[in-house]
């Protein structure tokens, strides 16, 4: 469904909605900031400022049926985000837009069955911090420790009996995550000026569908799912082509097939909550690696305190690529945390970490959140990367940064 349907139908369906009074409202204004006290080689920069603004509407045309639309607009210091002022639909850009439809989609519910049309955020698996189940959920990584998910334009169908659900999703427009910009921090590269070296041959992006099942069941004794995705990874592998001067090389990113099997579990006990998560992802093409990922973890609560620890594995039984950029392999063969605290109403605490197992990498980051009056909410917190210039973690030991937020909520 291309933008301009889903918008006229927006239109048609906000008057409708405005006839019967169902209309809802929400979102905020947010000033989000990040202090590095080093440099790198390649960017010289110590303080990165994202402004957002963001509106959540949800029109309620009947009983069955509403629309859910949400708007983003941006600016910030470091052009991460463009300098355009066009509307983006389909987040393919390197860059985050400066207006953008954060999603769009029609929602049709009669009885046990769901059905969800448009730009939607979709999420599958149970552990926490690392989801490998998870495919239909692109990331932004251009700060890497930002937990930011990009919607996917897709059709959604739902059968839920209360212990037995089935979750159908079709794809037909490929949204890939953003990876980091390659003359930025998050990009580790020699001192050398990046964009002297490559010449950039943009992207090629898949030319089909992406589809996916998931059956969840709840039991008694446990919740269990298991999922199939046959579609396309959204990190990028690169070729590598000629380019005009023989003094540089050109650069393009592709995206290759990718199937994925996999299932999670939760088991309460009366002690803990255990959680694992396991996923195989292979492919037919043979510059992809085949390879298994699984998350094992407990999970307590504790008064206002809540608790995870685990372990995330990866068994890679053919390694194709030399080169890949993935977060998700990258916090794999580690040990993770996370603790959270609700100290009143209006304040809370956040701690979590990733210690690689051969103690080369670990990323620690700790925030503390407290709301003032109705509308406003400040954030403060501390990100700390070390560890070896060759592990995946530790190749970011100097953006280590401080983080301070300021939101406006109406």
């Amino acid at each position: 469904m291309k933008p301009t349907t889903l918008l006229i139908l927006l239109s048609a369906s906000i008057s409708a909605a405005f006839a019967q009074q169902e209309f809802t409202q929400r979102g905020f204004i947010e000033s989000y900031n990040q202090f590095y006290p080093d440099t790198v080689p390649i960017d010289r920069s110590n303080i990165v400022s994202d402004e957002l603004f963001r509106e959540d509407m949800n029109f309620k045309l009947t009983p069955n049926l509403q629309i859910n639309a949400a708007f983003d607009g941006r600016f910030d210091s470091h052009q991460q985000v463009e300098r355009t002022a066009s509307l983006d639909f389909w987040d393919r850009g390197l860059q985050r837009p400066a207006m953008s439809i954060r999603d769009l989609n029609l929602v049709y519910t009669k009885g046990r069955f769901t059905a969800t049309l448009g730009k939607q955020f979709i999420r599958w698996g149970k552990s926490d911090i690392l989801n490998p189940t998870d495919r239909f959920a692109p990331h932004d990584f251009l700060t890497l420790t930002d937990d930011y998910f990009l919607g996917v334009t897709a059709a959604r169908f739902m059968y839920d009996t209360g212990k037995d659900s089935i979750d159908a999703i079709v794809q037909p427009w490929f949204t890939p995550s953003r990876t980091p910009l390659l003359n930025q921090r998050w990009t580790p590269l020699p001192p050398d000026t990046w964009s002297d070296l490559y010449a950039n041959y943009g992207s090629a992006y898949p030319g089909r569908a992406s589809f996916g099942v998931r059956w969840n069941h709840t039991g008694s004794a446990a919740e269990y799912s298991f999922n199939y995705y046959d579609g396309f990874d959204n990190l990028p592998l690169y070729n590598v082509l000629p380019a005009p001067s023989p003094d540089v090389f050109g650069l393009q990113r592709f995206f290759p097939e990718l199937r994925e099997m996999g299932g999670d579990l939760a088991v309460p006990m009366h002690w803990a909550t255990i959680k694992g998560e396991i996923a195989n992802f292979s492919s037919s093409d043979k510059r992809s690696d085949q390879y298994v990922l699984y998350v094992l973890q407990l999970q307590r609560q504790i008064k206002e305190w809540n608790l995870v620890g685990g372990y995330a594995g990866e068994v890679v039984y053919d390694s194709r690529s030399p080169f890949f950029f993935s977060p998700e392999r990258g916090y794999a063969r580690s040990f993770l945390g996370r603790a959270g605290w609700t100290i009143d109403p209006r304040s809370d605490l956040s701690v979590q970490g990733i210690v690689k197992q051969n103690g080369r990498g670990g990323l620690l980051e700790a925030t503390y959140s407290h709301t003032f009056g109705q509308h406003w909410r400040a954030t403060v917190g501390y990100v700390m990367v070390r560890g070896d210039e060759n592990d995946f973690i530790g190749q970011y030991r100097h953006n280590s940064h401080e983080i301070v937020s300021l939101r406006y909520s109406f």
